[in-house]
Order: C-alpha cells, then sequence, then structure tokens
C-alpha cells in the first residue's frame, strides 16, 4: 500500500462520511452506544468542518481515501477531530501520519494540541500515548461515557514555519 497524506476539504465530505463510520463502529459497540457524535455527525456537517480553513488530512491509497483527521481551533490550543482510519488499514501507520500532519500545520499561536478517546479504549490509549501524548483529565460525555482528554505539547520547527508534536 502506498498512500499519501494531503488536505482536503468540503469536496471529500462524503468519502470522509464513509471513513469514520466504519473507523467508529467498533466504539459504538464497544460503549453500546449508536449515537457516538461522529456516527451521528451529518453530511451537511462535515462539509461545513471541512470547508471551514481549519486543518483537515486525508491519508489516499491512490484515489482511494482511506484515513482522514480535522481539528478545531480556539486560541492556543488545537482539538484533533475525528481521526478515522479505514478498519482495512489500521495498524498500518496511517493514523500516525495523520497525527503528524495535522500538529504540522497547526497555527503558529497553538501550543497545545489535544484530543478525546474513550477511557475503555485501551488500543486507541496505547496509540495516543505511543504518539507523546499524556492523559490530561477524564470526564463523562454527552452521551455518558468515561472519556479521557489527552494533550501534547507543540514544538516549533526552526525554518520550516510550522509547528511539530513534541516526541513525534
Amino acid at each position: 500500500m502506498n498512500v499519501h497524506i494531503g488536505p482536503i476539504g468540503a469536496g471529500h465530505a462524503g468519502e470522509v462520511l464513509t471513513v469514520q463510520r466504519a473507523a467508529y463502529l467498533p466504539e459504538a459497540r464497544r460503549y453500546g452506544a449508536w449515537d457516538l457524535p461522529p456516527l451521528v455527525e451529518t453530511l451537511d456537517e462535515i462539509r461545513d468542518h471541512l470547508g471551514d480553513g481549519t486543518p483537515a488530512f486525508g491519508a489516499f491509497d491512490g484515489p482511494r481515501l482511506v484515513g482522514s483527521v480535522r481539528s478545531r481551533i480556539d486560541g492556543e490550543r488545537m482539538e484533533i477531530a475525528r481521526l478515522a482510519v479505514a478498519p482495512d488499514v489500521q495498524g498500518g501507520g496511517v493514523g500516525r501520519r495523520l497525527l503528524r500532519a495535522v500538529a504540522e500545520h497547526a497555527p503558529t499561536t497553538v501550543s497545545v494540541v489535544w484530543l478525546l478517546t474513550g477511557a475503555e479504549s485501551d488500543e486507541n490509549l496505547r496509540f495516543y500515548e505511543s504518539a507523546g501524548f499524556v492523559r490530561a483529565r477524564e470526564h463523562l460525555d454527552a452521551v455518558g461515557i468515561r472519556c479521557v482528554t489527552l494533550e501534547q505539547k507543540v514544538i516549533s520547527r526552526s525554518g520550516a514555519g510550522h509547528a511539530g508534536l513534541a516526541g513525534s
């Protein structure tokens, strides 16, 4: 598989929806929660988010979108939102490459990158921690699932004009 990472926009919304739903179904099964936000997000909501100018990237195997990640920026903090990798390519480094891409394109005002995952999602927690994220806090989300917020400081890369994640 020869995957390349590139920016995505509103025109990729349908493909993003497909990959996102496939990727988040195991989480829905794990928690018995079929109303997880990534599963009920509409095509129009995805299209709007992809068109808002915040960093968003896709992983392409030829013409096929096999993964995506979006972000939301709030001052000095950037949320990594909706990291999704097609189930048949998980475990091959696509998620790590998407994390790196979105972090490298964080605005210079961003000093912390953060994300959420389920507290019982051991594979996700191991993955994010191996990428240098640390657990910051736990809380119950809107559907009653215990979630973990993980964070990582952004470091400047000299001469590149972009940021990177510490330890990635």
